[in-house]
């Protein structure tokens, strides 16, 4: 199948070609504002889907947008059929399509013009009206409040808030890509006389702030975000693709002694946290149970072994473990265990709690095993 792509450097035009790209499946043809107009010529004789994603949306002079939305848009139809090709089209219109605003006049003109060519040629039309669209690739500081948060917090920049209760209907740009992909097929979701993207979120400006600003105070305090939220998946997701490049790594606090050391690496508010401990040969550490805390031990380097002893019992249990064959061992409450390197190099374990650390209530009681 052969796939034009309008708008082909725009923000959603270059995530939907690294998506068709990486399916190869397709011939693709790629249309931007510097491609030679006599190219569309080509493409529109031979394309047999078109993804109009061209348009202008912050032009330098206000009669621009009808030039860059409505006439180019009649345009491209008039070259589709003049080659008698009523291949569908796909568009990406805007919820300001609604609204009496230059850009919103212009977008609602090319949506009127679309749906007069599909009536007048029996081709398939799909209009989306996008509302605010998030994700990796947007430009910042130009039309996009979150590539803006995003990108400006990432680097300590100033970020102003006019109204921070002011609320937004946003999309991530892979749900998008994924209904677009979806009505390529011809399964997209209709809806009356529109197209649209069933995944959409709202938020407010106040609350899209907090959370970014949360993202980016975890490197510090080690929490994660709440993935099961998908709307704050995405965010943080979009918020790490702004980060500058010689930025990607931070460093960790590591509680070091005379036995190795240990450190925090990760944490959450309801699923516990996860450390790093390491241990130089011949040392053993723990000594001490819990109440209610339940821990898994994941030796990933070296060789060891972890003992237990039900508190009130004689009985030791051993468990051997190594780097070699990763396996994971519980740590029940009411056991007091220690975990001992008994190999001749550094012993690596990953360790989860069930609870973050709290100095004040430990729920950890010493006693030799």
């Amino acid at each position: 199948m052969k796939v034009l792509v309008t708008g082909a450097k725009g923000f959603i035009g270059r995530n939907l070609l690294a998506h068709l790209k990486s399916m190869r499946q397709f011939e693709i043809y790629e249309y931007n504002r510097e491609s030679e107009t006599q190219i569309l010529d080509v493409y529109c004789q031979e394309v047999d889907f078109v993804f109009h994603l061209a348009g202008v949306n912050r032009p330098e002079d206000e009669s621009d947008y009808m030039k860059g939305n409505f006439e180019f848009t009649l345009e491209l139809l008039n070259r589709l059929e003049k080659y008698g090709n009523t291949c569908p089209i796909l568009m990406s219109s805007s919820i300001q399509a609604q609204l009496n605003n230059s850009y919103g006049i212009s977008k609602k003109a090319s949506e009127n013009l679309l749906f007069q060519y599909g009536e007048e040629t029996g081709a398939r039309v799909l209009v989306y009206r996008l509302p605010n669209v998030f994700g990796k690739w947007c430009k910042p500081n130009y039309n996009s409040v979150v590539a803006t948060f995003c990108y400006n917090i990432a680097r300590e920049l100033e970020v102003k808030v006019s109204d921070p209760l002011t609320t937004l209907n946003l999309v991530y740009i892979d749900d998008v890509i994924h209904e677009f992909i979806r009505a390529l097929h011809g399964k997209g979701n209709f809806s009356g006389k529109y197209y649209e993207i069933p995944s959409v979120h709202q938020a407010t400006l106040g609350q899209i702030l907090d959370l970014i600003r949360f993202f980016k105070e975890s490197r510090q305090n080690r929490y994660v975000p709440k993935v099961s939220n998908s709307f704050e998946k995405q965010l943080y997701s979009t918020y790490l693709s702004y980060l500058p490049t010689d930025k990607l790594s931070y460093k960790l606090k590591m509680n070091k002694d005379d036995r190795g050391s240990f450190t925090e690496f990760l944490k959450t508010p309801d699923r516990g946290q996860v450390s790093v401990n390491i241990s130089g040969p011949g040392i053993t550490k723990g000594n001490h149970w819990h109440h209610t805390k339940v821990e898994k031990f994941l030796v990933v380097k070296g060789e060891g072994v972890i003992r237990f002893r039900q508190i009130g019992s004689t009985e030791i249990i051993e468990y051997y473990v190594n780097g070699d064959e990763l396996e994971v061992v519980d740590i029940p409450p009411g056991y007091t265990h220690n975990i001992e390197n008994i190999g001749e190099s550094d012993m690596v374990t990953i360790m989860w709690a069930n609870e973050e650390f709290d100095p004040e209530k430990s729920d950890t009681y010493f006693s030799e095993v």
